[in-house]
């Protein structure tokens, strides 16, 4: 079978019959065009598959408008101008509209910039102070919205899980032997109330008694010493008569210190009387999860 040609001599391939030229079939193209028909139909009815063939047929003639897709972003575009146009800012457009700042400023940029008194470096500075306070509420909600989500991922402890983070607890806070003081006590010493009540709550699981423990309270000599024996008798459960007397750190005026003021109350020290079969196990039982860890690498 003869190729369709045009007139000029150049092959379009494979089109309707021999007797058909390009001019031709552009001809018809455009008319259906003109008619109204989409690319889909006009290729349908025209038998063409190449979309490069069928580009050359329509070329320069414009689509109906039936066919084309409407802009999501005119609508947004032109009201964003005429609330420029209204003096509004870019934050008020964006709160209003949603849209980024950076869009707001393609759109209106060609427009004038409302005319606004000049703020004073007072009022400049109040209206950055708001925005930052609203910028840091906002992080708060999320941060206590994440803590709390996260809590609840916890759920109850069985008493496995206590029993390991407890050993965890201990290896990292509690005392331990070294090679140069090979003194085998089982010591606890911290200044987080949370801590300190979980490795109370630790103790008791493996059945220390109550009998054995000694609380000491070590602190600043310039803090208010009464009130931190006061507090962490109450954090324990315990009379504040029952703690041994407050070791107090010599106050050094050279150092700044950042634990100061009221929220200041220094570290409790837990010490558990004849440790050393305990803190052996706890050695033993920390080494154990080392191996375990070591092996799910």
């Amino acid at each position: 079978m003869n190729e369709p040609r045009r007139r000029d001599g150049d092959s379009v391939g494979g089109l309707l019959d021999g007797s058909t030229t390009f001019e031709e079939l552009r001809e018809r193209a455009i008319a259906l065009r003109k008619e109204g028909t989409s690319r889909r139909q006009i290729r349908d009815r025209l038998k063409v598959s190449n979309n490069d063939i069928l580009n050359r047929l329509l070329e320069g003639e414009p689509p109906p408008e039936w066919t084309k897709r409407p802009n999501a972003k005119d609508d947004l575009r032109a009201r964003a101008r005429e609330m420029r146009l209204q003096g509004m800012t870019y934050d008020r457009i964006q709160l209003e509209l949603g849209c980024s700042k950076s869009s707001i400023s393609l759109w209106v940029r060609d427009l004038p910039k409302p005319d606004r008194p000049p703020r004073t470096r007072e009022e400049a500075s109040a209206i950055a102070k708001r925005g930052w306070e609203a910028t840091l509420r906002q992080r708060e909600i999320e941060r206590q919205r994440t803590k709390l989500a996260a809590a609840r991922e916890v759920g109850e402890l069985t008493n496995r899980e206590l029993f390991l983070i407890g050993v965890g607890l201990y290896w990292s806070e509690g005392s331990k032997s070294k090679p140069h003081n090979p003194t085998e006590r089982a010591t606890f010493i911290n200044s987080d109330p949370d801590m300190v009540q979980l490795y109370l709550a630790w103790l008791s699981l493996l059945g220390v008694e109550p009998e054995r423990l000694r609380y000491r309270v070590m602190i600043h000599e310039s803090a208010q010493v009464a009130d931190a024996e006061r507090y962490w008798a109450e954090i324990i459960g315990v009379d504040v008569t029952i703690l041994e007397r407050t070791t107090l750190k010599k106050h050094n005026p050279k150092t700044v210190r950042k634990n100061v003021g009221e929220g200041y109350r220094g570290c409790l020290v837990v010490r558990v009387l004849k440790s050393a079969d305990l803190y052996r196990r706890i050695e033993g039982w920390w080494y154990g999860i080392v191996v375990g860890a070591r092996s799910t690498i």
